[in-house]
């Protein structure tokens, strides 16, 4: 079987094709963790220069054209060359592009990625729609997360939704003492925030939960990894105000790669309050490193996290059940948590076991077009 792989995205930073699939390492990874057990991986990326890559057993097209529209043509004939089994596209937000490729391969069954996007405004909803009418499936992270798609009538109340995760990571859990020593970071529990400080990812509840439980944990530390921080004032101002967490509560901003690696490795949780998300990479992270997320109750965590047995779960916006939690599995055993929190990364979380999913999304869906060919039927 072949799949096509096929990324609209064009990167802001105009790098070139070679130092793309270095700085977007989920665009190579993915793809190769797809192509084994009789699937092969093709990828399509829209750039901006003409390149062909082959990375391992991969082959990546990079295709650039003077305009939006014409990138879209170049993709499209691209593809046609390659003559695929199954085509699968990265993200929801591209109806144009999404509706002239299942037009001009009406045998060949499109399944759609879901990347952390959300239903549009009620008066783009029909160009939505009408764009995405012919694909053959649509893969979220966690199955749930297309209900408000359907119920915008976005997209078809029957097509057929696949669980697939977006990305995973390469991280691993190192020796504990070693990154604590090599980053300064300590803490009974130690905690580690990674995410941007808005208003989504909510940090100043997570601040109010950590207050509330300083009583009962008073060797507590929190380190706080961010880029993106339009809360930053508002958290310093929290802080500001009630000395005993400001001494609890460390503010690293923005840290390398490898970095955040250390500093999970170092944890003993991982928190977070978001309130939605596509995803969840600093979930996966901290489980790959062994650290236990202590995060939110949204379907992207609960499918991450075996549906909170591997981390707990809290209502969005709600300090007190996440202040709870920190009590509940800090006085647990962290050296049994790290170890289990690494075996569910390993078997459900990694990028073998995403390349399974997306392996069995595209067997799914060939079957279809197999039965639907038998009978004089079309995808």
């Amino acid at each position: 079987m072949h799949a096509v792989q096929i990324g609209w995205v064009l990167d802001p930073e105009r790098r070139e094709p070679a130092a793309l699939l270095d700085a977007w390492p989920t665009l190579r990874d993915v793809a190769c963790a797809a192509n084994a057990d009789g699937v092969r991986v093709t990828v399509i990326q829209a750039a901006h220069r003409d390149a062909v890559i082959e990375c391992g057993a991969v082959t990546f097209h990079f295709v650039a054209g003077a305009s939006t529209r014409a990138v879209m043509r170049r993709v499209i004939a691209r593809a046609a060359k390659l003559r695929p089994d199954v085509l699968h596209v990265q993200g929801l937000a591209f109806p144009l592009q999404i509706r002239a490729l299942t037009r001009a391969f009406p045998h060949t069954p499109v399944l759609v990625q879901d990347h952390g996007s959300r239903p549009p405004a009620r008066w783009k909803r029909p160009l939505h729609r009408w764009g995405l009418a012919g694909i053959a499936g649509v893969a979220f992270t966690a199955r749930e997360q297309a209900a408000p798609f359907i119920v915008a009538g976005i997209l078809r109340p029957d097509v057929p939704v696949f669980e697939v995760l977006e990305s995973s990571s390469l991280f691993t859990p190192g020796d504990r003492d070693a990154a604590r020593r090599a980053t300064g970071v300590y803490g009974d529990p130690c905690l580690a925030w990674v995410g941007r400080l808005d208003a989504n990812k909510d940090p100043l509840t997570v601040l109010d939960a950590v207050a509330r439980v300083l009583p009962s944990l008073p060797g507590l530390q929190l380190w706080c990894c961010y880029t993106d921080a339009p809360l930053l004032d508002a958290v310093r101002a929290r802080l500001a105000s009630e000395p005993a967490l400001a001494a609890r509560v460390h503010l690293l901003g923005r840290l390398p790669h490898e970095r955040v690696q250390d500093a999970l490795r170092a944890a003993d949780f991982l928190v977070l309050g978001s309130h939605a998300e596509g995803s969840g990479y600093a979930v996966i992270e901290a489980l790959a490193c062994g650290t236990t997320p202590l995060v939110t109750d949204i379907p992207s965590f609960r499918r991450i996290t075996g549906g909170g047995a591997y981390g707990a779960l809290s209502p969005p916006g709600d300090a007190a059940a996440m202040a709870r939690a920190l009590v509940d599995w800090a006085a647990r055993d962290r050296e049994a948590l790290r170890r289990a929190a690494r075996a569910h990364f390993e078997r459900a979380l990694s990028f073998d076991a995403v390349g399974e999913e997306l392996r069995a999304a595209y067997r799914a869906l060939a079957a279809v077009r197999s039965r639907l060919h038998s009978v004089g039927g079309r995808v």
